[in-house]
């Protein structure tokens, strides 16, 4: 692939997506080619399958969910990062396939051989350069500082006990590979924090 892959994990209300967007600003402002997307999503049937896996009205099995997860995953690689990529994009994701072993593999106790077993076909071919993983305790997220918040997203409104699980396991995956990841401890001061981002992402020859 010609481009350059970069996804961003971290639990809910830890100011991911803000970070990801923050970066694709300064690749705007500086002139790099670049796309941002997001999982589940970025193509019209992905995103019709996120409006399904996150109504907090259905009740999917987990092993429904993981499948559901990898076909959108699927669609979206296939129609939008791989033709992005191969232009020579940069392309920057609200999560992938990390968020899957951890939710799914974890979370909801599927185990992470599983869950990659499921998407060998979904993304074997299109792994990230780099993962950006904001490394903030879901207890004390950004949001939940803020007072509990109903979202209505079966992922964001599960219990704490969950969402500690998914963060250990970020954590263990973060380690697992960690010649990819980039942990960072996000501050308050949301600039700070993506300039740490960039730094380290410019350290590492991904970006200008």
């Amino acid at each position: 692939m010609a481009g350059t892959f970069i996804t961003f994990e971290g639990c809910e209300g830890v100011g991911k997506t803000t970070q990801a967007k923050l970066l694709k600003q300064y690749l705007d402002d500086t002139l790099q080619d670049s796309i941002f997307t997001r999982e589940p999503g970025g193509t019209k049937i992905a995103e019709e399958i996120r409006n399904m896996i996150l109504d907090g009205n259905s009740n999917i099995s987990p092993i429904v969910e993981a499948y559901l997860f990898a076909a959108a995953r699927a669609d979206h690689i296939l129609n939008l990062v791989l033709p992005a990529l191969e232009q020579n994009k940069i392309v920057i994701c609200d999560r992938y396939i990390d968020s899957s072993l951890a939710y799914q593999g974890v979370g909801r106790g599927l185990g992470f051989e599983t869950v990659l077993k499921i998407n060998e076909f979904a993304c074997s071919c299109c792994m990230p350069d780099c993962t950006i993983f904001i490394n903030m305790d879901p207890r004390n997220s950004w949001r939940k500082q803020k007072g509990k918040v109903i979202t209505g997203d079966r992922m964001e409104d599960e219990t704490d006990h969950f969402h500690i699980m998914v963060y250990n396991a970020f954590k263990e995956i973060s380690q697992k590979y960690s010649d990819r990841f980039i942990n960072i401890d996000p501050t308050e001061d949301k600039e700070l924090t993506s300039r740490s981002i960039i730094e380290k992402l410019i350290s590492r020859g991904l970006i200008k």
